[in-house]
């Protein structure tokens, strides 16, 4: 019996297509992208969902808007999968809150984080601006060599070109409001 392909797989092969009708190597994406071939090759077989920086530098290096790339029946099938998916990938599951578009440069987004969680091989780099202000639950955030530990109410904006991991120290989920600036 066949397998159904998961959400990431269909993303990783359009990805792919996307990328081979362009010329590019996976070396090319990886320098131009600033991520690893080993994680550009596992999000292009569906083994790992790209993080949201990820999904930004693939939009701004390809000149195409990734978050279109999806498929009506994977947008409406990626909501019931969210909850599982976070859990099985053990990092964040976000939510857009903004409409996408070339033109679009401001996108905004609710991320959970699993409480105790750490974000394990993963920092995330993009050009522009971040804002991250914490609903519930807490965030531990490292920008280049400096940590913050952040609680309900707080906030944080920095660059978002510098080095940044996320993780979530509390015994509780950490929601977020995530918005990020892309010039």
């Amino acid at each position: 019996m066949a397998r159904k392909k998961n959400k990431w797989e269909s993303f990783g092969h359009r990805l792919k297509s996307i990328r081979e009708k362009r010329g590019m190597s996976i070396e090319d994406l990886s320098e131009d992208t600033g991520y690893s071939v080993d994680i550009l090759e596992k999000v292009e077989s569906g083994d790992t969902p790209p993080p949201v920086a990820l999904i930004l530098q693939l939009s701004k290096t390809l000149k195409v808007d990734m978050e279109q790339v999806e498929s009506e029946e994977d947008k409406s099938a990626s909501k019931r999968r969210a909850a599982s998916h976070k859990k099985r990938v053990e990092s964040y599951a976000y939510t857009p809150l903004t409409r996408p578009g070339e033109d679009k440069h401001l996108r905004a987004y609710l991320v959970t984080i699993d409480p105790r969680t750490e974000h394990k091989g993963v920092e995330y780099h993009h050009e522009g601006e971040e804002f991250i202000y914490v609903l519930s639950g807490g965030l531990k955030i490292q920008v280049g060599q400096n940590t913050k530990n952040l609680g309900p109410g707080e906030s944080i904006h920095f660059n978002s070109a510098l080095h940044h991991r996320l993780s979530n120290p509390a015994d509780e989920t950490a929601e977020l409001l995530v918005v990020i600036y892309v010039p």
